[in-house]
């Protein structure tokens, strides 16, 4: 049934055109012509290609599209598209004029701590890198380890670490070698422009995936992160996350208080946080759904749509969540990896796949690929998404399963005998 409404959506997935497509409204979607699906073409009502990630290209699009179908909301699910989505929506006079504002500075990490800053909340030592004195002088002033980050990218991508002054000259030419430049590994929609240094926060990481109406924010889950200082790669999600009562409270209010600072009133967000020696810290935080599953987790454990409710809220087709839910059952992630060198078989995805406990397990490579050197989240090879009935059984199913079902065999350097891919590490230690 049609609800009379127009949404223009820009960019996305298959996920998000569906859960537009049933609301019952005519969906005018802008898509970069690299990211179209045969999905996406037959279900959308008007399908645009455009590079929507070039203020010059989409506005043209966007009004020609406002001017035939007219248009009720605009919205992005996808982070490449936040920014012009925001700023159609207050070009449109759909908003009070400040939504692209408040998503430049959520995707500008430096934007985001300047403006932390200058309203009182905890930060770790930060400056914008400016040529090679300045990584110098950052070291002498904040200390080492610090962490070097492109301000505005995804997905770890160019993340680097300053253990010592004897780094800096290697951070100072990748820093030159990316700058500039598009991201050049899983999605080529991000352009990296300018870096970030700041002190190294440390405690074990969590992610808070919320959802605010109009000002409010509920937290609907907890996700616990396992990660490790020796890459930027993410490793695995687990929600509900093994947390004391009073560590969560510590937690959600932290990022509820942060994302009012930032001045967002609506929809989903996504706030990588750590429980640090001296409190929670906000790492960053992007007002979209969590990727790398995270929202299969959710749902699974939650029975909560955050894809859903992001595309029925700015329509007003959906009411508002009033309390946070209460987990009903855990799902966890866990990432495949793989030592450098050249796939030669690949086995038991198939198997895996097929279990009732399996929410999803894929990989990635096929024989004949290389395997990169683990850097960031582009070089796993896939993940395993499984449910279970609380936290401790998911986790170690999860494990099991990318640890012995799953098995990639990697000839080192393309030339040694095939050597069985490494599974995941263990799980971290739980947080206090």
């Amino acid at each position: 049934m049609s609800t009379g409404r127009t949404v223009l959506l820009i960019g996305g997935v298959d996920a998000h055109v569906e859960r537009f497509a049933a609301l019952g409204v005519t969906l005018v979607l802008i898509q970069h012509p690299d990211k179209v699906t045969e999905y996406q073409m037959r279900t959308a009502d008007v399908l645009l290609k455009a590079d929507y990630t070039d203020w010059d290209t989409v506005r043209p699009y966007a009004e020609a599209a406002r001017a035939v179908h007219g248009v009720d909301a605009v919205v992005s699910l996808t982070e490449p598209g936040l920014n012009p989505a925001s700023r159609l929506a207050d070009l449109f006079g759909l908003t009070d004029g400040r939504r692209h504002e408040v998503s430049r500075r959520m995707r500008d990490k430096l934007l985001m701590r300047r403006h932390l800053a200058a309203r009182g909340l905890p930060v770790p030592h930060f400056a914008p890198v400016t040529d090679r004195a300045s990584l110098d002088a950052f070291g002498e002033r904040a200390g080492y380890p610090f962490i070097v980050k492109p301000v505005s990218t995804t997905a770890g991508f160019g993340l680097l670490r300053a253990g010592g002054p004897g780094d800096l000259d290697r951070v100072w030419a990748r820093v030159r070698e990316l700058d500039g430049g598009r991201t050049d590994r899983g999605s080529t929609m991000f352009t990296v422009d300018g870096f970030l240094m700041e002190s190294y926060v440390d405690g074990p990481e969590f992610s808070v995936e919320a959802l605010s109406f109009a000002g409010r924010h509920v937290v609907v889950a907890v996700t616990e992160k396992l990660t490790s200082d020796d890459h930027f790669a993410e490793l695995g999600h687990a929600v509900p996350a093994r947390l004391g009562d009073g560590d969560r409270e510590r937690l959600t209010a932290a990022v509820a208080r942060f994302l009012t600072a930032m001045g967002v009133t609506d929809g989903p967000s996504h706030t990588e946080i750590r429980l640090s020696s001296r409190g929670p810290v906000v790492i960053e935080s992007h007002n979209r759904l969590g990727g790398d599953h995270i929202v299969e987790l959710v749902e699974a454990a939650y029975g909560v749509d955050m894809v859903a409710y992001g595309a029925a809220w700015p329509l007003g087709l959906v009411e508002p969540l009033t309390t946070p839910p209460t987990a009903r059952r855990a799902a966890v992630m866990r990432a495949v990896l793989g030592e450098p060198g050249t796939v030669v078989s690949v086995s038991g995805v198939d198997e895996v796949r097929a279990r009732p406990d399996v929410l999803a397990a894929q990989v990635g490579v096929r024989p004949g690929d290389t395997v990169r050197e683990l850097r960031d989240n582009w070089d796993r090879l896939g993940s395993v998404v499984v449910t279970a009935a609380d936290t401790d059984t998911a986790v170690e199913l999860c494990e099991r399963l990318v640890r012995e079902e799953i098995r990639i065999s990697v000839a080192p350097g393309g030339g040694a005998p095939p050597a069985a891919a490494p599974a995941a590490p263990p799980a971290p230690a739980r947080a206090a």
